[in-house]
Parts: C-alpha cells; structure tokens; sequence
C-alpha cells in the first residue's frame, strides 16, 4: 500500500508539472492515466468517488 501512495505522489507531481507546462503530449496522457489508476488504489479512492458524485449532482441540477 505504501508503494501505492508514493507512486500516486509521484505521478501527481509529474502530471502537474507537464500541465503548468503546457506540454499536452503522448507522455502527460500517459502519465495521467498512470496517476489515475494509482490513486484508484489508494484509500483515497472512494472519497474522490463521493466528491465527483457530489458535483455530478450538483452540475446536473442546472
């Protein structure tokens, strides 16, 4: 588990870096998708999933 987190840290930072940076390549997608997928492993998971259910709510009621 403690792999998975600090993989997610890392992926994280390397997405923001190549998003400050404006470099929208094969390599920031691929990096994205790897972030994506390590942070769905980590106990973090289901408090992204009820905050993007929250605002899927929030955006449908408009």
């Amino acid at each position: 588990m403690a792999l998975s987190i600090s993989a997610a840290v890392l992926l994280g930072v390397i997405v923001f870096v190549l998003i400050k940076g404006g470099y929208v390549r094969f390599g920031s997608m691929l990096a994205c998708a790897l972030f994506g997928f390590t942070l769905a492993a980590t106990g973090l998971a289901p408090v992204i999933n009820s905050g993007l259910v929250s605002l899927a709510g929030l955006l449908s009621s408009f």
